[in-house]
C-alpha cells in the first residue's frame, strides 16, 4: 500500500471553504475503512467523517467524497469556524498521511 498524502490545507477566515484532497492506493477496497480524522493543539484525534458517516460538529457543513478511478478522496469543508481548526488526516484501514494544517482566524 502507497502512502497516504494529503493536501488543501491552509490559514482561512471564518466562513471559507476548503477541500483538502488525500490520494493513496487500494481504495476500491473496504471502503468503509476510508476516512478522514482531525487533531486539534492539546486534543486527541477524532474521527470527522468516514463515507456516509459525519461527526455531528461538521455535519451539514463537511462533504465527504471518493474517486475511485485516482485512488483518491476529498473532504469539502464549508462554512469553516475557529473551532475547526486542526491537523487533518486521512485514512485508510491502518495508514495514515502526514496531515495538512487547516487554521481558522480572523
Amino acid at each position: 500500500q502507497l502512502p497516504l498524502v494529503e493536501s488543501g490545507g491552509g490559514v482561512v477566515r471564518p466562513g471559507d471553504s476548503v477541500r483538502l484532497s488525500c490520494v493513496g492506493s487500494g481504495f476500491t477496497s473496504e471502503v468503509y475503512a476510508l476516512g478522514w480524522f482531525r487533531q486539534a493543539p492539546g486534543k486527541g484525534r477524532e474521527r470527522v467523517s468516514c463515507t456516509t458517516y459525519y461527526d455531528d460538529s461538521v455535519k451539514g457543513r463537511f462533504i465527504f467524497s471518493r474517486d475511485a478511478a485516482k485512488n483518491m478522496i476529498y473532504l469539502q469543508m464549508n462554512r469553516l469556524k475557529p473551532g475547526d481548526t486542526a491537523v487533518y488526516y486521512c485514512n485508510h484501514k491502518t495508514a495514515w498521511g502526514q496531515g495538512t494544517q487547516v487554521t481558522v482566524s480572523s
